[in-house]
Parts: structure tokens; sequence; C-alpha cells
């Protein structure tokens, strides 16, 4: 049986269902962690100029997400990688991230940083295989016991 298409597109976050993605991210992070070691970008910072948000979709079907936004020259982060439940283990994490990163380049980024959590190890082991490399708090970032902050250069 042939796998179903994927497609990574930038989307507009007003969509209904780019909306229950975003609804699902936000209950996926807030199951893990307490609201002040949250620090999630509501849709008017993922809409808001320098800001890229890309959504995956199968047969019309939103799947993922990962957005970065601009915060210095040529350095932008990360913000928003989500799979839904019921898509991960299948790469599509990895699509995300690299259409992610080719997105930075076209627009000249140099660098991607982001912040996650500890409490996912996927997620975490998904980045260092892609070539983050931990690094201190960025940005307005304090430290934080269940942060981790990591970059890499493009």
């Amino acid at each position: 049986m042939r796998k179903p298409e994927i497609s990574i597109a930038p989307e507009d976050l007003r969509r209904p269902e780019v909306q229950r993605l975003i609804a699902l991210s936000d209950a996926y992070l807030e199951a893990l962690y307490p609201a002040d070691s949250n620090h999630l970008a509501d849709a008017v910072a993922l809409a808001a100029p320098g800001t890229v948000f890309l959504v995956a979709r199968s047969n019309g079907e939103a799947l993922g997400s990962i957005a970065f936004r601009v915060i210095g020259p040529k350095h932008a982060e990360m913000k928003r990688m989500f799979v839904r439940a019921e898509a991960r283990g299948h790469g599509l994490g990895r699509r995300l991230l690299e259409a992610l990163e080719q997105a930075a380049q076209s627009r000249q980024i140099a660098r991607i940083s982001l912040e996650t959590g500890i409490r996912q190890p996927e997620a975490v082991g998904l980045y260092r295989a892609a070539g983050y490399r931990e690094c201190p708090p960025f940005g307005d970032y304090a430290p934080d016991p269940l942060s981790l902050f990591m970059t890499k250069r493009l």
C-alpha cells in the first residue's frame, strides 16, 4: 500500500482546523508542564510579521504544525512544533523541521533557536539528530529546570 501524500505549506491561523491543531498542542503541553513552564505562542504572536506558520496535511487533514518568528538579525525562534498523536512515529516531525529550516534559509535566517521541555524525549531526540545543540536561555527566557534551550546554525 502507498503512503499517503503529505503536504507542508504556510497556512492562515484563522482557519478552524488550524485553530483546533493549536488547541491540541496547548492541551498536550498543559498536561506535561505547569503554567509557568509553558511558553506557548498564541495565534496573535504567530500571525505577526516575521513569523512563518507551516501545517502538514494528508488528504486535507491537518496532522502537524511548526513555526518560527524572527527574534534578531538572521536569528529565528522555532515555535509550535506539534504532531497529532495518531500521526507520530512516521517521520512527520522530521519533515516539518526540514520544511521550517528551508523556509528560514529562504528568508536569510542563519540560526534557529528553540525552547522545549525535558518531558518530551522524542522531540529532544529529533532536535539533536537534526544538529541542534544545547545553549543558554535566549531572548526573554529565564533558566527553568523543565526547559531545554537549543540552537542550530543553518
